[in-house]
C-alpha cells in the first residue's frame, strides 16, 4: 500500500507543513494582555495602518472584533475567510482520489487530521470568571470574589476579568453596575495590578462597537465606567489621551473617552455625580460622609443660601446620620460666633420641613454634650453656649423637650453610674495610647492599674466601638488586642458579655457608624478564628439577646462567615493586617520550624521563629506539635523548647494550658498511631505541672489520662 506520505505531492506537502504551523500559532495560548498598551505612550497600543489590524503579538484566535473587521477568527474545520490559508489539504483540484474508480485503493488514501479538542487556558479562564461575577451579583461579597479570583491562579488574564464583569454589569441593572465599579476599586492593586486594569479598560473602549451592537447606550455605559474609574484613582486621566490616540478616530471607544472626559470629567461636582449615577457607593466610608457634611456647612456659612445647604443635606442619602450635621453646625457655631445665627436658622429649617427628625435632633445634642469638656480646651466659652443654646432650641421648637432628661434620684445608681463614667473615660484614653504606640503590655498594665476586672466587658465594648469608627489600621489592632488580653487577663465570660453589651446597642452604634453591622460580624467571627470564642459561644451570644434584633442577625452573619470556605485565611485578613496567612499555612510553619530544632537545630533560634509567626493567640498549637513530635520521636528535648518558650513569656500560661488540653481531648486518636500515647502524656503533665507551665484549673480535668 501507498502511504500517505507517498501519495502527497512535494506542492502539497509544503502547504501542509505552513498550514501546520498556522495551527500550531492559532491554538496557541494568547500573550499576557500587557502587551495590548505597550506598543504607545507605555500602556497603548498604536491602530494600524489602512483599517486593518495588525496581529503581531496577538493570538487571533482568542480576539473577537466580528463587527469592526479586525483580527478575523479562523473558520470552523480550519477553513478561513479571506486572507487566510483555508483547509489544511484544500489544493488546487489535481490527484483527488474517487472511491467509485475501479482501480480505487483504499491504502492510497491519505491520512484524515482529525482535530482533537485542545484545551485553552484563557477559555477556561473566561468561563470560570463568569460564574464568580454571577455569584458577587448575587450576594455581593466582595471579599469571597477576590479570593475566588485568587485561586483560578491566572493572575496574566486579569484584564479579561476587567472586560468582562464590566460587559456583563452594563447589561443588568444600576444595582449591579455599582456592585462591578465596587469591586474593581477592591480589587485595585491587592489582587489586580494597575497595569492590568488599565489593559482591561483598554480591551473595553477597543470593544465598543461590537458592544453596541447588543446595548443600545453602550458607548454612555463604558464613559460612565471609565470616569468612575477615574473618580476612584484605578486609572490615571493621562490613559484617556493615550488610549484615544490609538483606536481609530472613527471607533466608537473614541466617542467613549470623549463622552467622559465631556459628560462626566468636566462637569462641576463631577466626582460626586459620577459617584451616585448608580445610585451611591454601597461602600461609603464614615469619614467621607464628616468631609462632605464639614463642607457643605463651611460653604453654608460663605453663602448664606439656607435652601441649597437643605438640598445638600438631603443628597448626601444619610438620614440616620443627620446627628452629625447637628453636632458639626453646633461646634460651627461655637467656634465663628457671627455664624451662629445663620447655622441655628438651618438647623431651625431642616427640623421644620422634617428634613433631620427629632430622634437625630436630640442624638446631635447629646453626642456634642458628651465632648463639652474636650471641646472646652479649644473654645473656653462651649459649656456656657451649649447652656445658653439648649433652652433656645427647646423654646423655639426645634429641639424635643426630652433632651433634658431629669436625673436619678436614687443616690446608689448615681454613684455607680459616676464609677463607670469615670472607667469609661480612662480606658478611652488607654485604648487611644494603645492605637499610637501599639503597646500591648503597657495597655495591660495600665488595665490591671486601674484595677477593675468587673468591667472587662465594658473596656471591650469601648475598644471595638473606637475602633470601628477608625481605619483598618486599629479594627487590626482590636483583634490582635483582644487575642492577648483573653491569653491573658479576661476570661471567655467577658469577652461573651462585652460582645452581648455590643450587639445590644447594634440599633444605636449604626446611627454613628454606617456599616457597623457587618464590621461587628467581622469582629465576632474574627474571635472564633482567632479562639477567643468557640462557635459555641456564638449560640451562647445569641441567646442572651431578644430573638427579633439587629443584633441576633448580626451574630447570623458571623455565624456564616465562619462556616464559609477558607474562612480562616479570609477572616485573619479581614482588616488587611495580621500575618497574612491561612491557618493551614501556620500550622506547616510551626511543624518545619519543630522539626528544624528536632533535628539538631538551636533552642534561641527555634523561639526566634516562633516569635516570627506573629500569631501570640495561636501558640498552643506549637505546644501540642511539640507534644505529638515529642512522642512520636521518643525525644523529650521539645521540653527544653517548651521550657525556654515559657520562661521568656513567648509562650503563656493560657496558651500553654490549651495546648496541653488539646492533646488530651485527643489521645484516643493519638493512640491509634502511638501506642504509649497515655503513658508519654502522663508523663509530660507531671513535668509541666512542675514547672508550673499550666494552670491550676487543668489538674482536676486530667486525672482520668
Amino acid at each position: 500500500m501507498a502511504s500517505s506520505e507517498g501519495f502527497l505531492t512535494d506542492g502539497q506537502r509544503e502547504i501542509l507543513k505552513i498550514a501546520s504551523q498556522n495551527v500550531e500559532n492559532l491554538s496557541s495560548s494568547p500573550k499576557s494582555p500587557s502587551s495590548l498598551l505597550a506598543e504607545h505612550h507605555h500602556h497603548v497600543r498604536a491602530p494600524s495602518g489602512g483599517g486593518k489590524a495588525q496581529t503581531a503579538g496577538h493570538a487571533a484566535r482568542n480576539v473577537r472584533r466580528s463587527h469592526s473587521g479586525k483580527y478575523g477568527r479562523a473558520k470552523k474545520d480550519g477553513a478561513g475567510g479571506k486572507g487566510t490559508w483555508g483547509k489544511l489539504l484544500d489544493t488546487d483540484g489535481e490527484s483527488r482520489i474517487d472511491k467509485n474508480d475501479p482501480n480505487y485503493d483504499s491504502g492510497e488514501e491519505p491520512y484524515q487530521l482529525v482535530g482533537s479538542t485542545v484545551t485553552d487556558p484563557l477559555d477556561d479562564f473566561k468561563k470560570a470568571v463568569v460564574s464568580i461575577i454571577e455569584e458577587y451579583f448575587s450576594n455581593g461579597d466582595v471579599d469571597l470574589a477576590a479570593s475566588d479570583l485568587r485561586e483560578l491562579g491566572s493572575n496574566k488574564y486579569y484584564p479579561y476579568f476587567i472586560k468582562r464583569l464590566v460587559s456583563m454589569a452594563m447589561d443588568r441593572h444600576d444595582k449591579e453596575k455599582e456592585m462591578a465599579s465596587v469591586l474593581l476599586s477592591a480589587l485595585y492593586a491587592d489582587v489586580i495590578s494597575p497595569a492590568q486594569i488599565r489593559d482591561g479598560f483598554f480591551m473595553l473602549i477597543e470593544s465598543a462597537d461590537d458592544l453596541a451592537v447588543d446595548i443600545l447606550d453602550a458607548v454612555d455605559i463604558l464613559a460612565l465606567f471609565l470616569a468612575r474609574a477615574v473618580v476612584d484613582d484605578i486609572i490615571p486621566p493621562a490613559f484617556l489621551a493615550r488610549a484615544k490616540k490609538a483606536l481609530p478616530e472613527s471607533s466608537k471607544g473614541v466617542q467613549v473617552i470623549q463622552t467622559a472626559e465631556k459628560s462626566y470629567l468636566s462637569a462641576p461636582h463631577h466626582a460626586e455625580l459620577v459617584e451616585r449615577r448608580w445610585g451611591g457607593s454601597t461602600h461609603i466610608t464614615v469619614e467621607d460622609v464628616k468631609k462632605r457634611i464639614a463642607d457643605l456647612l463651611r460653604e453654608y456659612v460663605d453663602s448664606g443660601d439656607t435652601l441649597e445647604a437643605c438640598r445638600c443635606i438631603r443628597e448626601l442619602g444619610v438620614s440616620f446620620f443627620h446627628h452629625e450635621v447637628v453636632k458639626r453646625a453646633l461646634v460651627l457655631a461655637m467656634e465663628i460666633h457671627s455664624a451662629e445665627p445663620q447655622l441655628l436658622k438651618l438647623l431651625k429649617e431642616a427640623a421644620e420641613e422634617g428634613l433631620i427628625s427629632s430622634s437625630q435632633m436630640v442624638k446631635g445634642f447629646s453626642r456634642l454634650e458628651e465632648v463639652l469638656d474636650d471641646l472646652a480646651l479649644d473654645i473656653p466659652s462651649a459649656k456656657t453656649q451649649f447652656q445658653s443654646l439648649v433652652p433656645k432650641a427647646i423654646s423655639e421648637g426645634w429641639l424635643d423637650a426630652s433632651f433634658l432628661k431629669p436625673s436619678s434620684e436614687d443616690g446608689d445608681i448615681v454613684v455607680e453610674d459616676e464609677k463607670v463614667r469615670k472607667y469609661k473615660k480612662e480606658v478611652v484614653t488607654i485604648i487611644h495610647e494603645y492605637f499610637l504606640s501599639d503597646d500591648i503590655p503597657e495597655l495591660i498594665r495600665s488595665l490591671e492599674d486601674l484595677g477593675a476586672p468587673e468591667y472587662n466587658p465594658i473596656f471591650l465594648k469601648k475598644l471595638i466601638t473606637l475602633a470601628m469608627d477608625r481605619k483598618n489600621k486599629e479594627k487590626e489592632m482590636a483583634s490582635v488586642l483582644l487575642s492577648a488580653l483573653h491569653i491573658e487577663i479576661f476570661s471567655t465570660e467577658d469577652i461573651v458579655n462585652g460582645f452581648v453589651m455590643l450587639l445590644e446597642s447594634a440599633e444605636d452604634t449604626a446611627l454613628d457608624i454606617l456599616d457597623a453591622s457587618n464590621e461587628l460580624a467581622l469582629f465576632l467571627a474574627r474571635a472564633v478564628i482567632d479562639d477567643v470564642l468557640a462557635p459555641l459561644n456564638l449560640e451562647e451570644i445569641s441567646s442572651k439577646l431578644p430573638p427579633k434584633c439587629s443584633g441576633s442577625e448580626t451574630v447570623r452573619m458571623a455565624r456564616s462567615l465562619v462556616a464559609a470556605r477558607h474562612a480562616g485565611e479570609r477572616l485573619l485578613r479581614c482588616w488587611g493586617g495580621g500575618t497574612g496567612w491561612a491557618v493551614e499555612d501556620a500550622k506547616d510553619k510551626i511543624m518545619k520550624l519543630l522539626e528544624e530544632y528536632e533535628s539538631g537545630g538551636v533552642v534561641s533560634e527555634a523561639c526566634q521563629c516562633i516569635r516570627d509567626l506573629g500569631m501570640p493567640f495561636f501558640n498552643h498549637e506549637v505546644v501540642k506539635k511539640a507534644l505529638v513530635m515529642a512522642m512520636e520521636k521518643k525525644n523529650d528535648r521539645m521540653l527544653d523548647l517548651l521550657q525556654e518558650c515559657f520562661s521568656e513569656g513567648l509562650i503563656t500560661i493560657n496558651q500553654m494550658t490549651k495546648g496541653f488540653t488539646r492533646i488530651k481531648d485527643g489521645l484516643d486518636d493519638l493512640a491509634l498511631d502511638i501506642p504509649n500515647a497515655n503513658e508519654k502524656f502522663s508523663f509530660y503533665l507531671e513535668h509541666a505541672l512542675k514547672k508550673g507551665w499550666l494552670l491550676p484549673s487543668f489538674d482536676s480535668t486530667a486525672t482520668d489520662v
